[in-house]
């Protein structure tokens, strides 16, 4: 039951980011004049620190884009990627953003002036060149495209780096890791996923699939395979009651007529509401809403009292892992008895998000009897 951690896209499946870095042509000429002793003056020095360098990279698109390192002022759209810049230690050089990575991540060290974007795709340019950043970060899912175009006048690179892709998850971390000169923290991140994914391998084996209908936002709002959903409920030792069904958009999220969710009888039923690190409190409600469905109190879930509801800004962090884990604790209770999810949910808050913790309850509840 190992997750897909590799994007396999443009590149060989299981490959990794092809990164190098080599120094700046005009670095040899500057090395080279440096030696030169010139008389009466003394001899000229250069630190080696300074000389920039260039990273060249390849991004979840297969293109290959030069950035002048190191970088020291960074755009970054969309929040799961603000998390795992944050999350590698390279916080701190981030200088603009989306209007929902700072609604979601408040403890963002950026101010309301430095919001770039209203959304993915309204982007102001001349914003991010006022901002004079080195490099800007964004997911496939925005105007790349048309921001790469834009910003070329401006020498302002711009790498497609996707962390809410679940199945890019390993290469995108390695990948801002590059960027940011940051694979120390990179390695750390990957070592906090690989944990939990070796527990859910170890104690998953060999287990029965539990029937799961999960919604994300929106009701009947379902994921289909090819999503991040998906593949955490198949992690968790689950078993997505709507896996035989095509027709999903971009993200492979679909709205389903209620009368199949009834046909198809889950056993768990998982709500995941609106990512947002400030606890807002719709558990109760949501719950309520779900058990008041028509035709839902004749779902097992609803029977037995197996729904859960989340703030996804917990259960999707960290790609989705943490999800996996609470979700495992739930369709299978045996064999996680001795699991504290909390602790992990806590560890990602405190060691990776540098934020304050006020207590698992705030993010996720459950179960929910009708």
């Amino acid at each position: 039951m190992t997750l897909p951690l590799r994007f396999a896209g443009d590149r060989t499946p299981g490959s990794t980011p092809l990164v190098s870095r080599k120094r700046a042509q005009g670095a040899i000429a500057l090395l080279a004049a440096s030696a030169i002793a010139l008389t009466g003056c003394g001899t000229v020095t250069v630190d080696a620190d300074e000389v920039d360098e260039i990273i060249t990279v390849i991004d979840d698109q297969g293109r290959e884009v030069d950035i002048e390192g190191p970088v020291e002022r960074a755009i970054v759209l969309n929040s799961y990627g603000n998390e795992f810049v944050r999350a590698i230690g390279a916080g701190d050089t981030v200088v603009g953003v989306d209007r929902t990575s700072l609604d979601r991540l408040p403890y963002l060290d950026i101010e309301e002036s430095d919001i770039i974007a209203e959304g993915l795709d309204q982007l102001n340019y001349e914003a991010i060149a006022e901002l004079n950043p080195d490099v800007v970060v964004l997911p496939r899912n925005a105007v790349w495209q048309e921001a790469s175009t834009q910003l070329e006048a401006f020498d302002i690179p711009v790498v497609v780096a996707t962390a809410w892709d679940y199945a890019a998850f390993e290469d995108t971390v390695r990948l801002l890791g590059e960027i940011f000169d940051a694979q120390e923290g990179a390695e750390q991140l990957l070592g906090f996923n690989a944990e939990i994914h070796g527990l859910l391998d170890e104690r998953l084996e060999g287990v029965e699939p539990v029937s799961v209908y999960f919604e994300t936002a929106e009701p009947y709002l379902t994921v289909l395979p090819g999503s991040g959903f998906h593949a955490m409920i198949e992690a968790a030792g689950g078993d997505n009651v709507f896996a035989d069904v095509s027709g999903g958009d971009v993200q492979e999220e679909i709205t389903v007529d209620p009368a199949e969710v009834v046909t198809r009888a889950p056993d768990v039923i998982f709500h995941e509401f609106n990512p947002s690190f400030t606890p807002v409190d719709q558990f109760g409600d949501l719950a309520s809403g779900v058990h008041s469905r028509p035709g839902f109190a004749s779902i097992p879930a609803v029977q037995n009292g197996e729904v859960y509801i989340a703030n996804g800004w917990a259960t999707s962090a960290s790609a989705k892992a943490i999800g996996a884990l609470y979700l495992a604790t739930w369709l299978h209770p045996e064999q996680f008895e001795d699991v504290d999810p909390d602790a992990y949910l806590e560890r990602w808050v405190t060691e990776f998000q540098q934020a304050e913790f006020t207590g698992a309850d705030d993010y996720v509840q459950g179960p929910f009897e009708g």
